[in-house]
């Protein structure tokens, strides 16, 4: 089962070649670069860049591979959520792509594709286990009970643990993207001089809030420039990295062993976290629960997520039409075809 895949849902356009959940081929286009100067992605540039890129993207995807459009068995795409008028780049081309072979078009929602990229990392992985998928725009803990049956058991109030890293990262003038630039101060010390924050949801044992924290680390950084202090960088971003992990890790053990589960996976850009990557590894050995972490390569948003959660999809007959719509914001208890 050959199936191309695209990515499009934010400021990486990419593209894979899966066999089922074997990866031929990963092909990614970062518009990092463009984005730095806004300090953040503008989706009306990363729209543009989509548009210029997704074709190219794809046929290098298919020549890495080895594979030609006609041997192709499936397209698919990220429809759900994320950037809309990204993901429309992505899904039209993939469908264009369909119709034009007359293969099934697989629309792929972009959590449930952090969460395949432990598949095709370990081999041996399979449902059921607990998932924690944490980005730049989601953080949710997901028990997964099949490879297209989900439950969310807790999601983020407000802010998700990447845009807190961001929005942190650039107050204190690092360089875009910025949860990146944060984890390497961190790991330049194990002190934490400041005191930060740990929500806690009343009516939501496994729901987060990192709202609080931001502001709380933001307004550290402008009372130390308004007295003319010096911040200690590594001391903050270490702060703050302990803080996302106490608020995280503690719900996801917890939820996991309230599911029956004894297996925790871990995606998305924030689990490149060196912190939260440390804390986890701790926890699930003192609990007994296997661990899986989604190589760095894999954590950020990349076309192999997308095909090998399209396999799973397609398998269960969740093929989309030519009509298949793209949403801003979608749960992953949901199916994309069925949205």
């Amino acid at each position: 089962m050959l199936i191309l895949a695209v990515e499009s849902s934010c400021d990486e356009t990419a593209a894979a070649v899966s066999r089922g959940r074997e990866i031929l081929s990963d092909v990614v286009f970062s518009q990092a670069d463009m984005h730095a100067i806004y300090g953040g992605v503008v989706p009306e540039i990363a729209s543009r860049r989509h548009i210029e890129k997704v074709s190219l993207v794809a046929e290098q995807a298919l020549a890495q591979a080895g594979v030609s459009l006609r041997e192709l068995d499936a397209v698919a795409a990220t429809c759900a959520p994320g950037l809309i008028g990204a993901l429309l780049v992505g899904a039209n081309f993939a469908k264009g792509c369909a119709m034009a072979l007359g293969v099934p078009f697989v629309p792929v929602h972009h959590i449930r594709g952090h969460i395949a990229a432990a598949y095709a990392a370990y081999p041996a992985l399979e449902p059921p286990f607990t998932a924690l998928v944490a980005s730049g725009g989601h953080t949710t803990i997901i028990d997964v009970e099949d490879y297209t049956r989900m439950r969310t058991v807790g999601r983020t109030r407000d802010d998700a643990a990447g845009e807190a890293f961001d929005k942190i990262a650039r107050v204190l003038g690092l360089p875009y993207p910025g949860g990146a630039a944060l984890d390497r101060l961190a790991q330049q010390t194990e002190a934490q001089p400041y005191r930060l924050p740990r929500s806690h949801v009343a009516d939501g044992e496994y729901d987060m809030s990192f709202s609080g924290l931001k502001t709380a680390a933001v307004n550290i950084i402008h009372n130390a420039e308004q007295k003319g202090e010096r911040m200690d960088l590594p001391g903050m971003a270490r702060s703050v990295a302990e803080a996302v992990a106490d608020i995280t890790v503690p719900r996801l053990i917890s939820a996991a062993l309230a599911c029956g589960r004894d297996t925790v996976v871990a995606a998305g850009g924030v689990a490149a976290n060196s912190v939260l990557r440390a804390r986890l590894e701790d926890e699930c050995c003192r609990r007994g629960l296997r661990l899986f972490l989604p190589p760095l390569r894999l954590c950020g948003d990349n076309g192999s997520m997308i095909a090998v959660q399209a396999y799973y999809e397609l398998a269960a007959g969740n093929t989309g039409t030519l009509a298949q719509n793209c949403f801003a914001t979608l749960a992953p208890d949901e199916q994309v075809s069925r949205a």
